[in-house]
Parts: structure tokens; C-alpha cells; sequence
């Protein structure tokens, strides 16, 4: 067929309307969603909320530092000395890695030609000694949280963490569209697989999958996670998604590498859908056309929307 392949070609004639696969392609292109944007992207504030509730307590006792512009070290000392346990809520008053270390190694000096490092510890907060606490108040000093306090910059601990925390947390948000495009597939895996008694698993590995379905499943590399796993008790259905905003050598690598996924897989008598979107594919056509010749199933949110993924599981197309 001229414009490459489309597997059961009268679903999508019956469906969108289309007679031959260019049409399907063009379908794909002219139906890209704008946007993944839902609310879960702005700010996720329950996680927000758990960390601030985990160390409230010790963000409240640092409350008492707030205008001691001119005995701050020695209140701070003091403080350390009847509370020891609030040194672990130091590094959260800074933007610090995803990680949430309470280690640092500090470069403390380099500027006359010589590296030195200083190690700052926050997690062990027992048999403190007065060295320990000196650089504690060292760090405070450096690293300008001590002019939050001496300054009045702010009137609450507890509030201001929160306020860092959501900063932290909008700031994932470059991770969070492609959740948002998983969360809204899984709305109509869940049901399509809920109307017709199928299950299904998300971020599946091949261990996973074994577990649960007792089925072996190849993997391209080794730590491929597949998006979501659908049995319908005759086969496995394996779905990746992803969501482009714009373009880029992303889109052509995601397009050659799911060719090659969906090789390795038919090989194993498995079928691959790849459910992609976004108006960064408007202008990378080439990869996704290439890409959509050679897999039996690639499909938008759009195609999704009208029902064909149910389709085609349902009827183990």
C-alpha cells in the first residue's frame, strides 16, 4: 500500500473516517493536542505538606531565632545545645539537590591556588561537641540563612519552608509533562480494561511482568520500564507514551528507538502500541512517518480518545 502500512485499516475507516494510511498519518498530525497541561502539573501539595509535617516541630523551635540580629550565635549555640535534633532541618531552609543530603562537602577555599574541602554533617545531631556546633553556626552564616533571622526577612519558619518546597516542587515540573501524558493514558487503560475484564500493570519490567503475568518479555536495554503492560488473556499489549511540546533530536531518537522495540517484541509474539502527541511532531514529521510505516500500532490522544486502543485490544487486533 502507497504511504506505507496501517494494521486493520477498516477500524480507522470506520472510525476517523480515513481511506488509506497517508489520510491516518495526516489525521495524526492535524489532531495533536496542544497541551498535557492538568492541574497535577502546577504544584504537587501533598508531598509539599509531608515534608514540612515531618520536621514542623524543629521549624517551630527555629522560630525563636527570628530578630536575634545581635546575639544570634550565641541563642543559635544555645539552641542546638537544648534542641540537637534541629540541625536536620537546616539544609530544607535551602534549594538543595533531589536527593535531600545532610552531608556536604563545602570548597571552603581555593583562591590561593590550593583546594580545601570542609565536611558539614546534619544528620547526626547526637553527642554534638562544641566544634561540631561552631561549624553548624558557620554554615548557617555562610550559606546567608542566618540573615533570614537576624534581618526579620521572615515572620515563620514553617512558611517560609513551604513556600521553598513548592519552589522545589514547581520547579520538577520539566519531568511532570510526561506524567501528565502516562495519567491521562492510564484513564483509558483503566477503563477499557475495567468494561472488559482485562489487567493491566504500569511502569512494568520484565521481572514485573513475569511476576504477574508468567509471561517473558524482552527488553531493549536494561532498565526499560514499559509505561503500561494490558493482558487480554491471548496476549500481552505493551504501551509507551510521551508528549512533545516542541521539537528537537529527542523526537527522531524516541521514533528510531521505538522501531526498534517494536521488532524486538513482535519477534516475541507481543504487540507494541506507541501513543504519542504534541505539536512538537508538526515539525519533526519525518521520524514519527517513519516510524509509523514500520510499527503495526502508533497512535495520538486524539486516535485514543475515539476509542481505537479499546478497539483493538478488546478484538486482539
Amino acid at each position: 500500500m502507497k504511504g506505507g502500512k496501517v494494521k486493520y485499516l477498516k477500524l480507522y475507516k470506520d472510525v476517523l473516517g480515513c481511506s488509506n494510511s497517508e489520510e491516518v498519518f495526516q489525521y495524526i498530525i492535524s489532531n495533536l493536542k496542544p497541551s498535557t497541561l492538568i492541574w497535577s502539573y502546577f504544584v504537587n501539595w501533598d508531598k509539599v505538606f509531608k515534608i514540612v509535617k515531618d520536621i514542623e516541630i524543629n521549624l517551630n523551635i527555629l522560630n525563636y531565632l527570628i530578630g536575634r540580629k545581635d546575639d544570634f550565635d550565641t541563642e543559635f549555640k544555645w539552641l542546638i545545645k537544648k534542641h540537637p535534633q534541629i540541625i536536620t532541618a537546616i539544609p530544607v531552609l535551602l534549594v538543595r539537590d533531589g536527593k535531600n543530603s545532610k552531608e556536604y562537602k563545602i570548597l571552603v577555599d581555593y583562591k590561593k591556588k590550593k583546594f580545601v574541602y570542609e565536611n558539614f554533617n546534619f544528620k547526626d545531631y547526637k553527642n554534638l561537641k562544641a566544634e561540631d556546633i561552631d561549624k553548624i553556626v558557620m554554615f548557617v552564616e555562610k550559606t546567608g540563612i542566618k540573615r533570614l533571622f537576624t534581618e526579620q526577612k521572615i515572620k515563620n519558619v514553617v512558611d517560609y519552608v513551604i513556600g521553598v518546597e513548592a519552589g522545589i516542587d514547581s520547579n520538577a515540573r520539566k519531568n511532570r509533562g510526561g506524567h501528565a501524558m502516562e495519567e491521562i493514558t492510564e484513564h483509558f487503560v483503566k477503563d477499557l480494561c475495567y468494561k472488559n475484564g482485562f489487567k493491566y500493570m504500569k511502569e512494568a519490567n520484565a521481572k514485573k511482568i513475569k511476576e504477574e503475568f508468567g509471561k517473558d518479555v524482552p527488553v531493549d536495554k536494561s532498565s526499560r520500564r514499559y509505561d503500561y503492560v494490558i493482558d487480554n488473556s491471548k496476549t500481552l499489549y505493551i504501551i509507551e507514551t510521551n508528549y512533545y511540546s516542541g521539537g528537537g533530536s529527542k523526537l527522531k531518537s524516541t521514533a528510531g528507538e521505538y522501531r526498534n522495540l517494536f521488532d524486538v517484541l513482535k519477534g516475541m509474539g507481543y504487540k507494541f502500541v506507541w501513543i504519542t502527541d504534541g505539536l512538537g511532531w508538526k515539525i519533526t514529521q519525518k521520524p514519527l512517518k517513519e516510524t509509523f510505516e514500520h510499527n503495526d500500532y502508533l497512535m495520538s490522544l486524539s486516535m485514543v480518545e475515539k476509542g481505537i486502543l479499546e478497539e483493538i485490544v478488546k478484538k486482539n487486533q
